[in-house]
């Protein structure tokens, strides 16, 4: 199997001031956790980082988000009551990965014909 083509489910909320991102490890688990709130996050959330696109989306380039943005869009730093307000107000997305394209054993030699 080629190597970074999994699947990989995030939760986007368009916040005020910028766009957020966390990561997730299924859709269904979203699902069950949003009815019954009993469900540890630790089984939801996946890597427990927040992060923030600049306002570019979902799709946008995920750095971490600093404690004085999180401070400034959700009124906390606690990082544990800000997954639960993006999981609640936020869109789940599902996507794959496409293959990654690169030298497979630079050891060989160059790869520019000569």
């Amino acid at each position: 199997m080629p190597r970074g083509n999994g699947p990989q489910t995030k939760v986007h909320y368009p916040g005020a001031d910028d766009d957020y991102v966390i990561f997730v490890d299924s859709s269904a688990m979203v699902r069950d956790w949003k009815k019954d709130k009993s469900i540890p996050l630790a089984q939801v959330v996946s890597g427990w980082k927040i992060f923030c696109t600049h306002k570019h989306g979902a799709q946008g380039i995920l750095d971490a988000a600093s404690k004085g943005q999180l401070e400034s869009e959700f009124g906390t730093t606690k990082e544990e009551e800000i997954v639960k307000i993006i999981l609640e107000k936020g869109g789940v997305q599902e996507t794959t990965s496409s293959e990654r394209q690169a030298d497979k054993n630079i050891a060989d030699g160059p790869s520019v014909p000569h």
